[in-house]
């Protein structure tokens, strides 16, 4: 299963969007197209891009990914290696092209940027998390290639976004490339989600011959026996890390994913190794959504108090990690990283910290969705609410009409606590399990420990 896959976005606050310069043609971070960006219920994935500025770029990276970055990292960190904010490429921007920018002009909404599509139900795995209880087999009602082509052909009516391809298992389904291919003449971005067993040198060849920059994979464990038991596969892990390597041999940029639980947040430290050994491009850790098959695991989600620790620590680990490492799934980390480096005297800023400085949280709804096997259109793949279906309305049109997005969209709507805290601009909560544990989507989040503080304001 490729959980997770996909909840990527770019800056959702008109406020901290004018804070890049609007005359940067084609200059984008790797993670602004998605993982930097990345908010709640599904997994990001940055994406490099070749033709970086050749002031940038330095020679040797398998992928071709432009490594520099202009400013210093806040830990000293060489300037051929990752910060806060990922890695600088030069071509794509997601959702910066003209149908966008004139949707936007035109609605007051911001067009999405990253979609996250699951072309598939199908899978060769049973993993005890998976959004999806994804089964091998076929799934009635799945979208026909041609409406998938018809659904891309009204998307780039208003954008141009990253498409990211998941399930299920996405190499399950054998017209993946032909879908791949009409994305990127209509002038989208795709990208995959895998869970790498089914990866051979055949399929990472095509891959590169299809041009995938980069694709994302679930590792939950630094060993096979605790990793396979959690995947339903004995042998999983192994093939994974051979996927892993295989993508890398043809040049295919590779993203770790880890769902944290209580069976393997003691083990975030050896993970880093794991990822960092393998010499793969990024590594990030998602704090379970209970939904779906993950709803048995409701007893292994991390206590809120964890939950502030991992993501104190991952704050602490990515200063000096040379991978591009960040939370995903977990909005309160756009307050703790304020927090903490006031703690430390600093702000954040751009220049400190990239574009964790001009994101939020959750951002289901406003620039970001999912896209299920039918057609059905989510907030984000853990949010269990059916807005539309492609089949039945146009994509641009739920976009555009559907109350639970526009509600989504005005912070002040924001309930409890949420709506006091000076930082919901840049958390806003969990959605999805508000939705989940209250039954309403705007309501406070229900694993957040932070109490507001009355008049204070969000630096």
């Amino acid at each position: 299963m490729a959980d997770n896959v996909g909840n990527a976005d770019a800056r959702p606050d008109l406020e901290l969007e004018e804070e890049i310069a609007p005359d940067e043609p084609g200059t984008i971070d790797e993670q602004q197209m998605a993982d930097a960006e990345a908010g709640c219920g599904q997994t990001a994935v940055g994406i490099p891009l070749a033709g970086g500025h050749p002031a940038r770029v330095p020679m040797g990276h398998p992928a071709g990914v432009p490594m520099g970055h202009p400013g210093g990292h806040p830990a000293g960190i060489p300037m051929d290696r990752q910060r806060h904010g990922g890695a600088r490429s030069v071509g794509f921007r997601p959702g910066g092209g003209p149908e966008a920018l004139a949707y936007q002009e035109r609605t007051g909404i911001k067009a999405p940027r990253i979609i996250a599509w699951e072309i598939t139900r199908s899978c060769n795995l049973s993993c005890v998390h998976c959004r999806a209880a994804a089964e091998f087999g076929h799934y009635h009602g799945e979208l026909s290639l041609d409406q998938i082509k018809a659904t891309i052909d009204d998307i780039v009516t208003i954008s141009n976004p990253i498409i990211i391809l998941t399930g299920g298992e996405p190499l399950m389904r054998p017209d993946i490339w032909e879908i791949v291919d009409y994305a990127q003449s209509k002038g989208a971005m795709p990208v995959i989600g895998t869970n790498a067993t089914l990866l051979t040198d055949e399929i990472a060849q095509k891959m590169a011959d299809h041009k995938i920059p980069r694709i994302s994979v679930s590792v939950d464990f630094p060993t096979a026996e605790d990793h396979d038991r959690f995947r339903g596969q004995v042998g999983c892990f192994d093939a994974t890390i051979e996927g892993i390597k295989i993508a890398k041999r043809h040049g295919i940029g590779v993203q770790i994913n880890q769902t944290v639980t209580t069976l393997n947040a003691h083990l975030m430290e050896e993970m880093h190794s794991l990822a960092e050994s393998l010499g793969v491009d990024a590594f990030h850790i998602f704090m379970l959504v209970p939904t779906g098959r993950g709803e048995d695991l409701l007893d292994k989600e991390l206590p809120p108090e964890e939950y502030e620790r991992v993501l104190a620590w991952a704050y602490e680990r990515q200063k000096t990690s040379p991978l591009h490492f960040k939370p995903t799934d977990a909005p309160h980390y756009y307050r703790i990283i304020r927090q903490l480096a006031k703690a430390e005297g600093k702000k954040v800023t751009r220049e400190e910290y990239g574009l964790d400085a001009m994101t939020r949280g959750c951002l289901g709804g406003i620039t970001f969705c999912f896209i299920s096997h039918t057609g059905d259109i989510q907030p984000c793949g853990y949010f269990d609410m059916q807005l539309g279906n492609v089949k039945q309305q146009k994509f641009s049109d739920i976009w555009t009409e559907s109350k639970v997005f526009n509600e989504l969209r005005d912070y002040s709507l924001l309930k409890g606590k949420c709506g006091r805290c000076e930082y919901k601009a840049v958390c806003g909560g969990c959605r999805a399990r508000a939705l989940s544990v209250t039954g309403d989507y705007l309501a406070e989040e229900p694993y957040c420990v932070y109490e507001p503080t009355p008049g204070a304001v969000c630096e």
